[in-house]
């Protein structure tokens, strides 16, 4: 009884192992015979592991300066670019909504060395990044910039924005564009392009209207990289300033009362009597807003710089400047019998040396000088000193080469 129920579970076991052997024995040969090719299957990349394939442009050695560095990608996306000179300066730019190209914002400078880095991730999420580099040509001509006001100084209502170009200026359009201002509360102004009594180019930025007492200002000049045009050579560097607007202070100057007012927020502080320039000939003064450019102290004054031969040769002190063409504020102790009754100078606004050393410690460039009179060589002219005021808004804007 005992015997054969044990021989069906032998039966039942030997069995089993067969089944067993029989399942292994293939699996076994499989494998064996593909082994060699494990391998190969692991080392090549599915179509969205492959490399991203980058293209960087401009490529090369001493290329030519002033274009745009634009990267492109296929096969995945850019995560980001990174464009550096050699002494670490970047250049930003912008990627494309595919994340398929990137283009700087700024062009290549001229004699400069550029390292481009890109880093990419493949359709199948691989990160990865590229390197390539270039260098541009160095400048045949460089154009500089001499630029007002200077950093960090307080002026008056009316003082413009002004850079004069060591070269002429024919891609007008393009240098604007460089041009960027902002102030603290968005103030409305316009760039406009003219000749400068040096005869050479120049552009100014001034308000619609007068600043508002306690503006911040700021230029950022992003130049470099910059093509003048014909004859006027590249730009090499950028220039920034920033200046803060001062009280309201406007100086009315009546030629035919012969009367110097100054007004500050709206109260006229002080009354100057004043001798103009003398009526009928050369020796008149201008007309219009002429602003106070700089407070040049005491001065050696020659007639013969502003073409009226041998009339003066002298020191003149507490003098103030307004134009380019040599018209000044000043001390005139000499005029004391013409002050506040005739007009009998040689085209400046005189007055005696105390109430000239009081104005000089009151007033501070940028102040505007509005002044009337019947008899004048007539209005200051943009570029003689800062004459902007004297064109129409309108016509300001025109002047500007965006519009």
């Amino acid at each position: 009884m005992s015997r054969s129920s044990r021989t069906p579970a032998r039966i039942h076991a030997r069995v089993r192992a067969a089944v067993a052997a029989a399942l292994l024995a293939p699996l076994a040969a499989c494998s064996s015979s593909a082994s060699p090719a494990a391998p190969v299957a692991e080392a090549t990349p599915s179509p969205d592991d492959r490399p991203v394939t980058v293209s960087v442009t401009p490529a090369g050695k001493q290329i030519q300066a002033g274009e745009p560095v634009r990267v492109t990608v296929s096969g995945g996306s850019l995560t980001s670019v990174t464009v550096t000179d050699a002494e670490g300066h970047r250049l930003t730019g912008k990627t494309a909504a595919d994340g398929r190209s990137w283009v700087s914002d700024r062009t290549s400078a001229p004699g400069t060395e550029y390292e481009v880095t890109a880093a990419t991730r493949s359709v199948g999420g691989t990160a990865r990044s590229a390197r390539a580099a270039f260098t541009t040509a160095k400048a045949d001509k460089v154009n500089k910039v001499d630029w007002r006001p200077g950093a960090a100084t307080i002026v008056g209502i009316a003082q413009p924005i002004s850079l004069v170009f060591d070269h002429p200026v024919r891609n007008r359009a393009e240098v604007e564009k460089q041009l960027k201002v902002t102030t603290s509360d968005d103030t409305e102004g316009s760039w406009g392009w003219i000749r400068d009594w040096s005869g050479r180019d120049r552009v100014d930025w001034r308000p619609r209207t007068y600043w508002k007492p306690g503006t911040e200002v700021r230029l950022n000049a992003e130049l470099n990289g910059t093509d003048s045009g014909p004859d006027g050579g590249w730009f090499v560097r950028d220039y920034t300033t920033s200046f803060t607007v001062g009280a309201r202070q406007i100086v009315e100057v009546d030629l035919d009362r012969h009367r110097l007012s100054l007004v500050r927020d709206g109260r006229t502080v002080r009354r100057i009597p004043v001798s103009g320039g003398t009526p009928g000939g050369d020796k008149r003064s201008w007309r219009g807003t002429a602003v106070l450019m700089a407070k040049e102290g005491t001065i050696n004054m020659n007639s013969e710089t502003v073409g009226l031969a041998d009339a003066y040769d002298k020191m003149v002190d507490h003098s103030m400047r307004l134009t380019w063409s040599g018209m000044y504020a000043h001390a005139a102790p000499w005029n004391a019998r013409h002050l506040g009754r005739a007009n009998r100078s040689s085209g400046c606004i005189g007055m005696s040396d105390a109430d000239a050393a009081w104005f000089y410690g009151q007033v501070r460039p940028g102040d505007p000088f509005e002044i009337t009179g019947k008899d004048t060589k007539g209005v200051v002219a943009p570029g003689n000193g800062f004459g902007a005021w004297n064109v129409s808004w309108a016509e300001w804007q025109g002047r500007s080469a965006l519009r």
